[in-house]
């Protein structure tokens, strides 16, 4: 890991994240929402790979601390997930990574994947004055999740698998229908594999082809929508 553990300021207290810097020192920030694994490994090694790429880089502890190894554990952390907190956690990490000198130009984007893929499109709704741009992999909103896409300002890319039996193309297609209506550029994606196919941890799911075409389009459209 290049990167470190460190605390922001959310919910009135501390939160803890982590925090990774490009070979540059300075870039545009961006937020990376774990899985509903929680903060591991994997997305640490994310957020040194978006750092490398030229982001200032900050991965929210959203679990603060726990991390799951079964589905059925990652299951009880999601739903245990207070949204209210998470909402103040996603802002006070926003908010810290604009308070910094190192990112530049001062604009902030929020990628995720599977659970944070939701959570990133909810914090352009939710603090549409601090996210710029987001990324959003195989997520699509439950009613856990309170979203006003009226709220919606940022562009909005996002990145599906054909073979997804948790998310069916109809679904992903109207999400991405809704967040069009709001007049912000939208893309959508779809892939010749399934859920998670961007996890290279996972043999089981990783599709190595997908992962990087939508690597090239999620630096693209990111360096474009916060130049």
């Amino acid at each position: 890991m290049h990167g470190t553990m460190m605390e922001f300021r959310a919910n009135g207290g501390m939160a803890a994240g982590y925090l990774s810097l490009p070979p540059s020192g300075h870039g545009p920030g961006l937020l990376v929402l774990q899985e509903w694994w929680g903060l591991v490994d994997h997305i640490k090694e994310l957020a040194d790979r978006f750092a490398a790429a030229g982001f200032v880089v900050l991965a929210p502890d959203l679990y603060r601390g726990e991390k799951a190894t079964t589905p059925d554990d990652a299951q009880r952390l999601l739903m245990s997930l207070d949204m209210p907190q998470t909402a103040s956690a996603l802002r006070g990490a926003a908010e810290y990574l604009r308070g910094l000198e190192a990112v530049q130009p001062s604009k902030v984007g929020a990628v995720g994947f599977c659970m944070g893929g939701q959570l990133a499109l909810y914090s352009a709704t939710a603090h549409p004055d601090v996210i710029d741009a987001v990324v959003d992999f195989y997520g699509i909103f439950n009613p856990k999740v309170p979203v006003d896409l009226s709220a919606l300002r940022a562009p909005v890319q996002a990145h599906f698998g054909e073979h997804d039996t948790s998310i069916p193309r109809e679904r992903a297609d109207a999400l991405m229908a809704e967040v069009a209506a709001m007049g912000v550029r939208a893309e959508s994606y779809f892939y010749d594999a399934g859920h998670a196919f961007f996890n290279d941890t996972r043999a089981v799911v990783y599709h190595p082809e997908a992962a990087a075409l939508a690597w090239t389009r999620t630096l693209a459209f990111l360096k474009q929508s916060l130049a």
